[in-house]
């Protein structure tokens, strides 16, 4: 299945955009602006916008509704360019170099978006290798990256024995103290340096962020 652009034009943009679909490698969803209830689907990679269209007071309010995802203009080379949005693609442009560009853009969005983790009051940044809370910073080991991910986003409690099938691949007789000493000090550095003794918490059943 396709990931699909979402496109904000006129109907004539629109048009344009859905003939080249397939040589751009997506398939296309249109937005009525009228419905302003509108979620964005997961399948949705990026926003492809039609400059002219956000000449509408209305229409700019709404884009900048979906911060979330990529916002990706395309600008008439003759016309002013609008400096508040990052990604713009100055037209004409050949087809293999717009299809390109959009590709460029939204993987580098992507690298970006999937290099930061939000949990509780902090920030995770997996490319430096951090844990942030109003701008102080602990270094972190790729393991204890892995393990903090886990506890996070699978919102359960992980025993040590599945904190070792999981990270270290172990089987279930492996020694469970590799599992306590790797959360031991993880624990003891956080509390060293924010002052918190339930970034991980341990439930009796497992343990959990």
């Amino acid at each position: 299945m396709k990931s699909e652009l979402l496109i904000f034009g006129s109907q004539n943009f629109n048009n344009s955009i859905e003939e080249i679909k397939d040589n751009l490698g997506y398939s296309s969803l249109f937005f009525d602006f009228s419905n302003l209830s509108f979620n964005i689907p997961p399948s949705i990679s990026g926003i492809l916008v039609e400059s002219k269209i956000l000449n509408i007071k209305e229409n700019l309010n709404i884009i900048n509704n979906f911060k979330n995802k990529p916002i990706i203009l395309l600008q008439d080379i003759n016309t002013n360019i609008l400096n508040n949005f990052d990604n713009k693609i100055l037209l004409p442009v050949s087809l293999s170099e717009l299809r390109n560009k959009i590709r460029n853009i939204i993987a580098a969005s992507e690298f970006v978006s999937n290099s930061f983790l939000k949990i509780k009051e902090y920030i995770l940044n997996k490319n430096e290798k951090k844990l942030t809370k109003l701008n102080i910073s602990i270094s972190l080991t790729e393991r204890e990256i892995q393990l903090i991910e886990l506890l996070f986003k699978e919102k359960k409690s992980f025993s040590k024995n599945l904190i070792l099938q999981k990270i270290w691949k172990y089987s279930n007789n492996a020694d469970t103290h590799t599992v306590e000493t790797h959360i031991y000090r993880l624990r003891k550095k956080i509390n060293d340096k924010f002052g918190d003794d339930n970034f991980i918490l341990n439930s009796g059943k497992g343990y959990n962020i």
